[in-house]
């Protein structure tokens, strides 16, 4: 199946199954378009996976409301495609340190979330995860 690209502003699909997303893209007022593209891509009902690029940027409360809403009410149906969720840092200190947020955030969400060092190493796992070679992992190192 393919993805008509020109839909999403906030998603690189370029490279669908794996989708990107830039923590530049995180703007006020994102959150309406953001839950557009995620409907989008739950609609597909295909398995993806998400990597989240460069440093998270402040949220305005009213886009972590709406997206936090978005999440609760779509949580079991984003967990049965979405495989995995890939943060990407290059700090070994901050990777380990994310890597206990990611652990619990994994629990809260049912997605498997991990961060690793390099776009590199996100590509790569990413391409593990979706042909199924890649059992779920701790990644502090």
């Amino acid at each position: 199946m393919t993805i008509d690209a020109t839909t999403f502003a906030l998603h690189d699909v370029s490279l669908w199954p794996i989708v990107r997303q830039s923590a530049g893209s995180v703007q006020p007022g994102y959150s309406k378009q953001w839950e557009r593209e995620m409907d989008a891509l739950l609609t597909l009902s295909m398995p993806f996976v998400v990597i989240m690029e460069g440093d998270e940027h402040a949220e305005e409360h009213e886009d972590r409301k709406t997206r936090g809403i978005w999440l609760k009410k779509n949580k079991t149906a984003l967990a049965a495609i979405c495989k995995a969720v890939i943060g990407i840092e290059a700090s070994a200190i901050k990777r380990a340190a994310l890597q206990l947020q990611m652990s619990l955030a994994t629990k809260a969400f049912g997605m498997r979330m991990e961060i690793v060092a390099s776009p590199e190493e996100a590509l790569q796992l990413a391409e593990r995860i979706l042909k199924g070679r890649d059992a779920a992992s701790s990644r502090a190192g």
